[in-house]
């Protein structure tokens, strides 16, 4: 492999060997409890703190927040300040309406902690245009990092890792960067028992374990195949590597899509047909401005919550 293996000694990103529950040297950042079973090996040897956007109740109104609890209490990791912020209708009915005011409150939380605190590292979802909160969470971590270097000089190291398709999904350009961590047999062991002891998971667990996309509902099998498609399969021994991405936090702020559709405008038109939802979360009318109200936030010209 074209890169260099994580070490647990490594001076970012790692743990000291310790049990402590204070002085974390890394962060972790994620739209949904539940994502970071696809770090759990990282859990363990980082032990960060760990802060989750949402509740992850989706439709059902029930929160995956305990099983996550569990998850890091195995893992030695630890809840940090935000744990959640929003319900999965809160949260989207922040976009929906504009109300950035509770975005940029997150982000100037997180920059905080990232300037005040002993911390070399920030780990979080990638941006994979599949899902509008994990999208949304990369945008508040990178905005966090940019405000931190704005006005500090103090570096803050930023990966992501990837949700949807195998864990190895890494840019070539970015291979020799990324922290790689191989699972030993006690190691995969443990993280699968994880996955599949997160009660509220189970069939995307199954799905992601067996070659499937997680969260795509199976009567849409337009959707499955688009899913398939664009993020590739996946099997267990996928899951024996993890792999951090580094983020340059000043690239774009948010992706192009060159015209198409991300996945879920398209998930979210048939969801609305459906009668779930009354409105499409949309790239142009509704990610864009909250990417620019971010902007302009670092810029100091941010106004309130328009």
């Amino acid at each position: 492999m074209n890169s260099r293996e994580f070490k647990v000694t490594m001076s970012s990103c790692s743990s000291n060997g310790g049990r402590q529950e204070t002085n974390r040297r890394a962060i972790l950042v994620i739209a949904h409890p539940g994502n970071e079973l696809r770090v759990h090996r990282w859990l363990e040897t980082a032990r960060p703190e760990v802060w989750v956007l949402t509740d992850g109740s989706g439709r059902t109104q029930r929160s995956r927040v305990d099983s996550t609890t569990r998850v890091l209490d195995a893992t030695g990791a630890a809840p940090g300040p935000i744990y959640p912020q929003f319900s999965d209708a809160d949260l989207y009915d922040a976009v929906l309406s504009f109300d950035h005011r509770q975005f940029t409150d997150v982000v100037d939380r997180l920059a905080t902690t990232l300037t005040h605190e002993d911390v070399e590292c920030v780990v979080g979802d990638a941006e994979e245009g599949y899902n509008p909160a994990h999208d949304i969470c990369r945008l508040v971590i990178n905005a966090a990092i940019r405000l931190v270097q704005r006005r500090t000089t103090k570096t803050i190291a930023n990966y992501d890792f990837t949700l949807m398709g195998a864990p190895v999904d890494c840019p070539e350009e970015l291979r020799s960067r990324s922290l790689w961590l191989n699972l030993d047999d006690a190691a995969f062991a443990r993280k699968i028992s994880a996955a599949l002891n997160y009660p509220e998971l189970q069939a995307e667990v199954e799905a992601a374990l067996q070659g499937g996309t997680s969260e795509t509902s199976p009567e849409h099998f337009d959707l499955v195949e688009r899913a398939r498609s664009t993020f590739g399969p996946t099997d267990a021994t996928n899951f024996r590597i993890e792999c951090l991405r580094p983020v340059n936090a000043y690239r774009t702020s948010i992706r192009s899509y060159g015209g198409d559709l991300p996945f879920y405008e398209a998930y979210g038109e048939k969801q609305v047909r459906a009668g779930h939802y009354t409105r499409v979360l949309r790239f142009d009318e509704h990610m864009m401005p909250l990417a620019a109200a971010l902007d302009s936030h670092i810029r100091g010209t941010v106004d309130g919550g328009s």
